[in-house]
């Protein structure tokens, strides 16, 4: 089965992929840049050199990459804040459902009935060999970007159920499902949402974080290589 693993920061921190060689594909929607190894395709959603913000991110030129190339799972890792005080930083969590409110697609020219759901397809392998505990089966929000939300923001998405917030896995799950590639979520929380705990929010604090979490990420992606880059 070939796979992908669809990240941002944690990929740019990492030495896992440093010396894997680099694949240039041309599609409708740009240029774009992985990197492989075996049957297993890494993606930046950024990109490698140059990283764009999050709303700024080619998801549907990736996605596109991904989908001619025949690939069947992807594994997205995200940066999340914290939407509930039960689920501190550092917590690994994976999402099975998520909130848009500005939907991607590829259809722009017809009504479209598509409803996505994630699947985890990947997800029993890498909780059977993740040395972490990951907590699964929650909600994912996605907001724009690229500011933090507002704490009142964060109140509503607080209220109506959701348990982290993002700005990038609900653009790749729609685009995702939409060409039939399953999605398998995992979460790393990078930080408390505005307003929930006693910590004052800044990037500072936020890379800080990233960075001290970037260890146990590694661990797992090199476990994830070393199980499917056949």
């Amino acid at each position: 089965m070939s796979i992908a693993i669809i990240s941002g920061t944690s990929i740019t921190r990492s030495k896992v992929f440093d010396s894997w060689g680099e694949v240039n594909f041309d599609t409708p929607y740009g240029p774009v840049v992985m990197r492989s190894k075996g049957d297993l395709l890494v993606v930046n959603r950024h990109g490698f050199s140059n990283p764009l913000p999050p709303h700024r991110s080619n998801y549907r030129g990736y996605v596109h990459a991904l989908s001619e190339r025949g690939v069947q799972a992807a594994l997205c890792i995200t940066s999340v804040g914290s939407l509930q005080e039960s689920l501190p930083p550092g917590t690994l969590v994976s999402c099975s459902d998520y909130m848009s409110f500005a939907p991607m697609t590829f259809v722009d020219d017809a009504p479209s009935g598509f409803a996505p759901e994630v699947d985890n397809k990947l997800l029993p392998e890498i909780v059977a060999e993740s040395p972490f505990p990951i907590e699964t089966d929650k909600i994912y929000a996605q907001t724009r970007g690229p500011r933090f939300e507002t704490k009142a923001e964060v109140r509503i998405l607080q209220n109506s159920g959701c348990d982290v917030v993002g700005m990038t896995l609900a653009n790749e799950a729609d685009l995702l499902l939409e060409r039939s590639i399953s999605v398998t979520s995992l979460c790393v929380i990078d930080n408390f949402a505005h307003g929930i705990g006693d910590e004052q929010l800044s990037m500072e604090s936020f890379h800080e974080a990233v960075a001290a979490n970037q260890g146990r990420i590694d661990q797992l992606l090199s476990q994830f290589v070393a199980r499917f880059a056949k």
